[in-house]
């Protein structure tokens, strides 16, 4: 089997990875059903996951963009309004998954 990543420049890599970040984070904004505590206990990661990696990402680079100018970007909208609107009370059981596979946060 050919090696896909042998055959695509740079340039292409960088155009086709943001393709896909601007995909998913327009997933989550459509998805807004989906609560973070339920994306963190299946995947590892979520929401705010995702903006404070946008958020170092821009640092390393020399862009000011903290982590609430990365939330807006990620969320469509600033958090605490998406959580007004979206955010649901965790479940026991939800909470209770979390502690079990985070039991440091």
């Amino acid at each position: 089997m050919n090696d896909p990543k042998a055959d695509i420049d740079q340039q292409t890599r960088t155009e086709l990875e943001a393709a896909a970040f601007r995909t998913l984070v327009a997933h989550f904004q459509e998805r807004t059903d989906v609560q973070n505590i339920d994306l963190m206990n299946l995947s590892g990661f979520c929401r705010n996951c995702l903006s404070k990696w946008y958020a170092k990402a821009a640092a390393e680079r020399g862009l000011d963009i903290d982590y609430e100018a990365a939330r807006d970007e990620v969320y469509g909208m600033p958090y605490s309004e998406w959580k007004s609107k979206f955010q649901l009370q965790a479940t026991p059981e939800q909470r209770a998954e979390y502690q079990k596979k985070f039991p440091a946060e």
